[in-house]
């Protein structure tokens, strides 16, 4: 019995040791947890993979109301169509006359919004006209039919002031298809899909950044990214959404009178001072090149601060940045937060809509509607590439709970000699220059044309 036992013993070691031997030998499947040394090949790998990742646009909206059966009115610039969907189907498509130039403040608003009100005469008391069959969908902005004066003779332009025009016939049409609080999505532009290399990248450097988004805002293509959903505090990138709010909802050439109460932020800024009237657009130039606190806290008082707070919030859910929250117009304080990803489509949306937001951070002069009171020379600017002539445009931050943030938007040359405009977006760096530097370098180096 015992040599029995034993035989069982010895057979049943050599047969487990054979087997350890031929899994050796034999190829297969190998799961490896917590492995600290990746080879380059697989780093390049793991690259490839995550590249493939894009970031959901307007025009993938469209697609989820249709397959959700939601009524809604899809407003679309970059066809110049209007379209009434019921029941996930289309029962109306008409084409848009005229819309605003988003090149001179008077971009049309894009978004998520709702009708809010619908008037067959509606009169704008900025332009002295009177829109028929007008629905107001957000701030300043209504999709009307053929503007005319109080005498009758129609307001002849090729672009508006933001509102979008239809006929007389089609907006009539449009106007009792719809309804009070029907969705209204206005598109922009379309993902274009563009296509990048995917082979032979190199692992993407290690920055400092908490939190990091690099991709392309013409199609949401994502080049690198970490922990881009998770929300931090953003600083002074606040004020971005501050200068857009204002812009889509004041008239930018009223005068607004500056009081002590309105300078008790933390900080200074020379020239704006009690007691003087600016314009609400000269307070951009502060507010965006030297971050002052001071400026955002005077504009947020035309509205009210708090009404301005919370169109903030509702303009940031319009967007799609569903993560966000804004409690102050500055960002001093560390509760306004955000995420990457958040950010990438506030800095889309300023690219697209409201170009010259961009411009001021670079420091450039753009349409004031008059004299400047600020000189724009003697304004410190914190905002570091402006010297760089691939800079499109952008913001950084700084309080001690967000440390270093920063939103850069450059444009690269493609090897097809195609601009692509690209975001690099920093949360939590311990210095945001020397992250988008080589964020920068690893984009260039992978991706375009270095000798553009």
């Amino acid at each position: 019995m015992k040599k029995t036992i034993f035989i069982i013993f010895i057979t049943s070691v050599f047969l487990l040791a054979s087997f350890y031997f031929i899994s050796f030998l034999i190829p297969g499947v190998v799961i490896i947890e917590n492995e600290p040394n990746l080879s380059s090949d697989s780093r390049v790998s793991e690259a490839a993979e995550e590249k493939k990742s894009t970031i959901k646009l307007f025009d993938e909206i469209k697609e989820e109301l249709i397959s959700q059966g939601t009524d809604f009115l899809e407003i679309n610039l970059a066809e110049m169509k209007v379209r009434i969907y019921k029941d996930s189907s289309m029962m109306k498509e008409v084409p848009i006359l005229t819309k605003g130039d988003p090149q001179s403040w008077g971009g049309s608003a894009v978004g998520k919004y709702k009708i809010t009100s619908g008037h067959k005469i509606s009169f704008s008391i900025v332009s002295d006209v009177y829109m028929p069959y007008a629905l107001h969908y957000y701030g300043k902005y209504y999709l009307h039919g053929e503007p005319y004066y109080p005498g009758g003779e129609k307001l002849s332009s090729s672009v508006s002031g933001g509102c979008l025009r239809l006929s007389d016939e089609d907006a009539k049409a449009i106007y009792e298809l719809s309804e009070l609080n029907m969705p209204v999505l206005a598109i922009d532009k379309e993902k274009d899909y563009y296509e990048y290399p995917g082979e032979e990248v190199a692992e993407f450097p290690e920055i400092s950044a908490q939190s990091y988004l690099v991709a392309d805002l013409n199609s949401g293509y994502v080049f690198a990214e970490k922990n881009s959903q998770k929300e931090l505090p953003v600083a002074c990138l606040t004020k971005l959404m501050t200068a857009a709010v204002v812009a889509e909802n004041i008239d930018l050439k009223k005068p607004i009178f500056v009081e002590e109460k309105m300078l008790e932020a933390y900080g200074s800024t020379e020239g704006l001072e009690a007691g003087k009237f600016f314009r609400i657009v000269e307070l951009f130039y502060p507010l965006l090149i030297e971050s002052s606190n001071d400026a955002a806290e005077v504009l947020s008082h035309f509205l009210g601060r708090e009404k301005t707070i919370r169109l903030m919030n509702e303009k940031a859910k319009a967007i799609l940045m569903e993560h966000t929250k804004f409690v102050d117009p500055s960002g001093f304080d560390p509760e306004n937060i955000s995420t990457a990803q958040d950010l990438f489509y506030l800095a889309r949306y300023l690219l697209n809509n409201r170009p010259p937001i961009l411009e001021i951070t670079k420091g450039k002069t753009v349409s004031s509607f008059g004299e400047i009171s600020f000189k724009i020379e003697d304004l410190w600017n914190k905002n570091i590439f402006i010297n760089d002539s691939t800079f499109v445009g952008g913001k950084t931050g700084f309080i001690k709970a967000s440390k270093y943030t920063a939103i850069f938007i450059f444009r690269f040359t493609g090897h097809d000699g195609s601009k692509r405009n690209i975001a690099i977006i920093l949360l939590g760096s311990e210095n945001n220059e020397v992250d988008a530097q080589k964020a920068y370098i690893w984009l260039q180096e992978n991706y375009f044309d270095r000798n553009v």
